[in-house]
C-alpha cells in the first residue's frame, strides 16, 4: 500500500514550485463564493454560500410548486429547534457546515479506508496498521528514507493521540476529522503550530529564523535572481511576523502567522441573508418571509439541495 503522509501541512509543503509564504502555511477558511457579495449584480454569492459551491453549479430549476415542496424540507434540516422559524445561530451554522463540506468529504473518504471492523470508531492501532502496516514488518527497510518513514509514523501518533481528547486510543468521527484537520480545531492548534516549526527549523532549535523562513519558501538555482517577493517577504519577517525583535519567531509568532484571527464570513452571511429577507424585523425567518424573497435566496436552487439531504441524512 502506498504509504500516505496525512499530517495537513504536507497540503502546503507538497508544493515544489516557489510561492509566497502566505499561499504555503498560512490557514484561512474556504471562501463561502467565487462570487463578489455585491447584490446589485446579482445574487450568486448568496447562493453559494447557502448552497456550498459545488452543490450550487448543478441546480436544475424548479416548478413553484416543487419548490415549496422541497424548502419545506430544507427549512426543517436547518431550523434545528423545530420552532417553525430559522434563527441566525441556526442560519449561521448551516452555512458554516456548508463552508466545511470539503472537510467531511475528505473524512468519509478515509473514514471508510481506516475504520477496518466497521464499528464507527477508528483505533489508533487501526490506522497504524493500515498506514505503515507492510513497511512496519520489515522495519521500514524497503523504503529509501527510513528516518523520514518513522518520523512520519511518531509525528502521526503524536497528531493521533492529541485530537483523541478522552485519550481511550480510539477516535470518534469528530476526533479523527481533528487528526485529519488540526487547523480547524481550537484544540488542535499546539500541533498545527508544532509541525509547522519542525518542517521549518533545520537546525533543530525549537524557532524559525529567517534563512529558514525564506528557505521554506525559495531556494535559488544556478545564480536565479532572487523575485521581488521573497525582499517582501524579509520585510515582513523582520516588521511584522518577529514581534520581539529578537530575529527568530517562537511558537507564539508563528501562531500569529499561520492561524490569524479572521473575519467570521459565515455569520456576516447569516445576518446578510436575515436583513434581507426578515420583513416583520423580528431577527428570524419564517417560511413566509423566505417565500416572499425567491428573488433574492433563489428557492430553486436551494430547493435542489433538498434531494441531496433527503439522500444524506448526516447534512
Amino acid at each position: 500500500m502506498q504509504l500516505l503522509l496525512l499530517g495537513t501541512l504536507a497540503l502546503f509543503v507538497g508544493v515544489t514550485v516557489a510561492v509566497p509564504a502566505q499561499e504555503k502555511r498560512v490557514h484561512h477558511k474556504p471562501d463561502l463564493s467565487d462570487h463578489a457579495h455585491d447584490d446589485a449584480h446579482g445574487f450568486q454569492y448568496d447562493h453559494e454560500a447557502f448552497l456550498g459551491k459545488e452543490e450550487a453549479k448543478t441546480f436544475d430549476q424548479l416548478s413553484p410548486e416543487e419548490s415549496k415542496e422541497r424548502l419545506g424540507k430544507i427549512v426543517d434540516k436547518i431550523d434545528t429547534d423545530k420552532d417553525g422559524f430559522v434563527s441566525h445561530a441556526e442560519l449561521h451554522h448551516w452555512i458554516k457546515h456548508r463552508q466545511r463540506r470539503y472537510i467531511e468529504e475528505n473524512v468519509d473518504k478515509h473514514w471508510k479506508e481506516y475504520d477496518q471492523n466497521k464499528d464507527g470508531k477508528i483505533g489508533w492501532i487501526e490506522y497504524k496498521n493500515t498506514t505503515y502496516g507492510y513497511y512496519m514488518d520489515v522495519e521500514f527497510d524497503d523504503v529509501d528514507d527510513k528516518a523520514s518513514y518513522k518520523a512520519m509514523l511518531t509525528r502521526d501518533e503524536r497528531r493521533f493521540t492529541s485530537a483523541d481528547r478522552d485519550g481511550d486510543g480510539i477516535a470518534t468521527r469528530e476526533e479523527f476529522t481533528a487528526f485529519l484537520h488540526p487547523e480547524e480545531f481550537d484544540y488542535m492548534r499546539h500541533i498545527v503550530i508544532q509541525e509547522t516549526i519542525e518542517d521549518i527549523d533545520k537546525n533543530g532549535d525549537g524557532k524559525i529564523d529567517l534563512q529558514e523562513y525564506i528557505g521554506d519558501m525559495f531556494t535559488p538555482e544556478n545564480g536565479e535572481n532572487e523575485p521581488d517577493w521573497v525582499t517582501t517577504e524579509k520585510k515582513h519577517f523582520s516588521e511584522f511576523r518577529d514581534m520581539n525583535k529578537d530575529g527568530f519567531l517562537d511558537a507564539n509568532e508563528v501562531s500569529h502567522w499561520i492561524l490569524p484571527g479572521e473575519v467570521d464570513h459565515a455569520d456576516n452571511e447569516a445576518r446578510h441573508l436575515i436583513h434581507e429577507t426578515d420583513k416583520d424585523n423580528d431577527g428570524r425567518l419564517s417560511i413566509s418571509e423566505i417565500m416572499d424573497r425567491m428573488d433574492f435566496i433563489k428557492v430553486s436552487t436551494i430547493t435542489d439541495f433538498g434531494t441531496l439531504v433527503e439522500d444524506h441524512d448526516e447534512l
